[in-house]
């Protein structure tokens, strides 16, 4: 079964199956214990965060007696969405999927903690009308915490080989707002000297992600944008977002947005 949302203490749960199209925030409040991620074995001690995508990818995962853990998976999908396109979490997911773990300092860990609790003493609250908003906001206090802490991490950090300059100039390129009208992956392969498999496969090596998914995450943001200007038609829309045709241009708002663009227009009409 599906879920938005879960929190649970039980460590040898975090990858579980049905987790599989979730992000993982675990954190190791006493003892100690390891698991393996992307091949590489991680020992986990009290105040270690881990933050791992689709969980079901951790292995072997092993606790020493005394090990307590607090955990909370979310949707992926709907923790990307809640951040704009050009934030930290692009490079932070980057950073974090070679290293999912975070040292955090006791005062991290308690405000991480007061986090996962709200989110805890909230979840069950489905006949809200605003259940999704309210989750959504408390999510994004977590992930501002997180990304805090996370940021002291990488400053020390320097990456100068070939594969990590070509995704820092890939993200620079998408944050220039150029994905409105260039969606093409060779389009960027050309910008950047490469050929367009060398950049899919760097790009999916480092990162665990494709090059589209990229892309369509700096898109999206812009593509909202535009809809919630009723000055602007459909077809004005398409046009500048260099769509070939408005039936494209509509497949691609169902696929990314989940309505039709008059349909996503129609749901920001008060009720």
């Amino acid at each position: 079964m599906k879920v938005d949302f879960l929190f649970s203490d039980d460590f040898y749960g975090m990858n579980a199956r049905e987790l599989s199209h979730t992000c993982m925030h675990l954190l190791c409040t006493a003892g100690e214990g390891s698991l393996v991620f992307n091949e590489h074995c991680y020992h986990i001690v009290k105040n270690d965060l881990v933050v791992i995508p689709s969980p079901h990818r951790a292995k072997n995962l092993a606790a020493a007696p005394g090990m307590q853990v607090e955990w909370f998976a979310a949707d992926y999908k709907f923790l990307q969405n809640l951040l704009p396109s050009n934030n930290y979490s692009i490079g932070g997911s980057i950073s974090l999927n070679r290293d999912p773990v975070i040292s955090l300092t006791d005062e991290q860990a308690r405000h991480l903690l007061e986090d996962f609790h709200r989110l805890r003493d909230r979840m069950g609250d489905r006949h809200l009308q605003f259940y999704h908003e309210l989750m959504g906001s408390l999510c994004l206090t977590m992930m501002y915490d997180i990304f805090e802490a996370h940021s002291q991490r990488e400053a020390t950090d320097t990456h100068t080989d070939r594969t990590a300059y070509i995704v820092k100039q890939l993200m620079a390129l998408l944050s220039t707002g150029i994905s409105c009208t260039e969606r093409d992956v060779s389009y960027y392969a050309e910008r950047l000297n490469v050929s367009p498999k060398y950049l899919s496969s760097t790009i999916k090596r480092v990162t665990g992600h494709n090059v589209t998914s990229y892309i369509d995450r700096h898109t999206v943001p812009i593509l909202k944008d535009y809809l919630n200007d009723e000055r602007l038609s459909l077809t004005q829309i398409a046009e500048r977002m260099n769509f070939t045709s408005l039936s494209y241009f509509s497949r691609y708002c169902t696929k990314h947005l989940g309505q039709s663009p008059s349909e996503y227009r129609k749901s920001l009409q008060p009720k």
